[in-house]
């Protein structure tokens, strides 16, 4: 997922896909513990845009929706 992406979501669309990511991430941390995991960096990958989205919320704000 993009930043550029994740700029064009609405506040309500991005705790949405925030708390979907997490929930991810919490299965892929499971199937990581259990062996089952098929591709390990999927978790580096769901932890990156968990970041991107908080940094855009973040952003949100501090200097509104205009920026």
């Amino acid at each position: 997922m993009k930043a550029s992406e994740i700029r064009k979501m609405s506040s309500e669309e991005l705790d949405a896909k925030l708390l979907e990511l997490k929930d991810e991430l919490f299965k892929l941390r499971f199937q990581q513990t259990i062996n089952q995991l098929d591709n390990p960096m999927r978790i580096h990958a769901v932890k990156k845009d968990i970041a991107r989205i908080k940094t855009v919320q973040r952003d949100i704000e501090l200097h509104g929706s205009e920026a």
